[in-house]
């Protein structure tokens, strides 16, 4: 090492330091980058295309469990003692939480009976819409080849939250009574 040069110096940024791998052109690296032997960056190479079946695997699959779950409360009634635990909440506070009247819903539901099931829980209503809207979006672009993406900003999840907790808050109320299961 020369005198007078900090060892601990960092190597120019267009050559590559000895104990580096190659470039795939060899020798200096250029300033854009690393290039391929006959010009132009290199680019990350796409993975192989997945078969409509593969693509269709997971929003399938999911959909099969949540239509076995419906299935199976819509045949076990969660309105007849015994068949489901009861709410702890509800249980050692009598408070309603926001999943309360979930299951007397989801079984309205199946049976068509939409008034009842608004009636034992709203919001789940409005969460199998969601759901199937979800549903149709997801197995669309599996179709498609397009990846499903599903980021929620963090001020959306308070928003979430902020609505689950005025739903609770609501529905324990005396005003709020029609949300009660």
């Amino acid at each position: 090492m020369p005198a007078g040069q900090d060892p601990t110096a960092q190597a120019p940024a267009a050559t590559r330091p000895p104990h580096a791998p190659a470039w795939p052109g060899g020798g200096p690296v250029p300033p854009g980058g690393p290039a391929w032997p006959g010009g132009g960056p290199v680019r990350p190479v796409p993975p192989p295309a997945r078969s409509l079946a593969r693509r269709l695997l997971a929003p399938g699959a999911t959909l099969a469990g949540v239509a076995a779950a419906f299935a199976y409360v819509g045949t076990v009634d969660p309105n007849e003692p015994g068949h489901y635990p009861v709410c702890p909440l509800l249980r050692f506070t009598g408070v309603y939480c926001p999943g309360c009247g979930g299951l007397r819903s989801a079984h309205a539901f199946v049976h068509g009976d939409l008034p009842t099931a608004l009636g034992a829980n709203a919001l789940a209503v409005v969460g199998y819409g969601l759901f199937g809207a979800l549903m149709a979006l997801w197995l669309i672009r599996a179709v498609r080849g397009v990846p499903m993406r599903l980021a929620i900003s963090p001020a959306r999840w308070w928003g979430i939250g902020a609505v689950l907790a005025l739903f609770t808050l609501v529905r324990n109320l005396p005003f709020g009574s029609a949300l009660a299961p």
